[in-house]
């Protein structure tokens, strides 16, 4: 008799904790979510899917030129995709590595790709002297006025409840 109840509770165990999977990646989105890296707010938060990606471009404080991570989901994390920049100098990649390729875009850009490299964690502090622009979805959002400067900002990905009340479009 003991061993029929254990069974019947463990069954049960098994079934709401499989019910309970399955509603919550029904009714859940991934997002990108910005917080801040030292008081762990949540800034903004933007729905995403495997293949998506986002990138965040801004002037090199050393070489004073344009710098681009471009960023991409992939199995619900975050990889560096490809960097996108105009000139050579301090702080800038100079060496292609094994399983990296250099191409230049049309407008003079040099595209080092293949980096294939996972971001975990991946922060940005906000420039002060100039801006940092997150590229998503086709909009161009300044991190000065979102996080305001000289702010730790942590990109990190979570599954989230009704993403219609919890992440941006």
């Amino acid at each position: 008799m003991q061993r029929n109840s254990w069974l019947l509770g463990t069954a049960t165990v098994v079934i709401i904790f499989t019910v309970s999977a399955v509603l919550f990646f029904s009714f859940s989105t991934s997002c990108l979510i910005l917080k801040n890296g030292d008081t762990g707010e949540v800034i903004a938060s933007f729905s995403v899917k495997d293949g998506d990606e986002f990138s965040v471009t801004f002037i090199h404080s050393v070489n004073n030129s344009p710098v681009t991570d471009v960023y991409q989901i992939r199995k619900s994390k975050i990889y560096v995709d490809r960097t996108i920049y105009y000139a050579f100098g301090a702080g800038v990649q100079t060496e292609i590595e094994e399983g990296q390729t250099l191409e230049y875009g049309q407008d003079g850009s040099m595209i080092v790709s293949g980096f294939n490299r996972l971001m975990d964690p991946l922060s940005y502090i906000v420039g002060t002297v100039s801006d940092h622009i997150l590229q998503i979805h086709g909009k161009d959002i300044s991190l000065r006025e979102l996080c305001g400067k000289n702010t730790t900002v942590q990109f990190v990905l979570k599954r989230r409840l009704f993403h219609f009340y919890t992440c941006s479009k």
